[in-house]
């Protein structure tokens, strides 16, 4: 009996573990953190600043070499008038390196900033990082994408897709936040909510 109950407090423990390292990301009404980094074009780019201007659409993406990812930045780019037509910014982060967030520009010719996340520090703010599993990394390798590589430094983390709109006063005032990389927000819906 006193084996059992030691094997259930140890997984119980296990379990918590496990579950607080799974990233939440910010909540609606969270100050959202101030950041600052270059984007693609090598300009220096700081939240505090964008906020002076408008609201700022917040997006987190995980690579160039991800369809779903892509799909999301292009419908950006084409809504990005309506976007600007409601006084915000609209700002991308990314754990890749920034040679291939230019592979990223190339595919989804996006024309706002996109920023290379060095070190995972918006990404860890922003509470969306996390490690991919070793035998994920592996089928990812197996298919061509050597995340370590791709990613430099930050190694083999990856963001949960996040999109948060923040207003004047860097109060997060939406939230789209999946562990499901395929599901993103709709344009109309971040419109919607500016």
């Amino acid at each position: 009996m006193k084996k059992f109950s030691l094997m259930i407090f140890f997984f119980a423990c296990a379990s918590v573990s496990i579950a607080q390292q799974a990233p939440e990301g910010l909540f609606i009404a969270s100050k959202a953190p101030d950041f600052k980094a270059k984007d693609q074009k090598g300009e220096e780019v700081r939240l505090k600043d964008l906020l002076k201007k408008g609201k700022v659409v917040l997006v987190f993406y995980r690579g160039y070499w991800c369809p779903f990812c892509n799909k999301e930045l292009t419908r950006l780019n084409d809504s990005l008038q309506f976007i600007t037509e409601k006084g915000a910014t609209v700002v991308a982060v990314t754990p890749e390196k920034p040679e291939n967030i230019d592979s990223t520009v190339n595919r989804t010719k996006a024309t706002f900033s996109i920023l290379y996340d060095e070190g995972m520090k918006i990404m860890k703010a922003y509470d969306v990082a996390f490690e991919v599993q070793e035998n994920v990394a592996t089928r990812y390798r197996n298919a061509g994408l050597d995340l370590e590589k791709l990613n430099g430094k930050n190694g083999k983390n990856l963001p949960v897709p996040a999109v948060y709109i923040i207003d004047k006063e860097a109060t997060v005032t939406y939230r789209f936040f999946n562990q499901d990389y395929k599901k993103r927000p709709s344009v109309k819906d971040i419109l919607d909510n500016l």
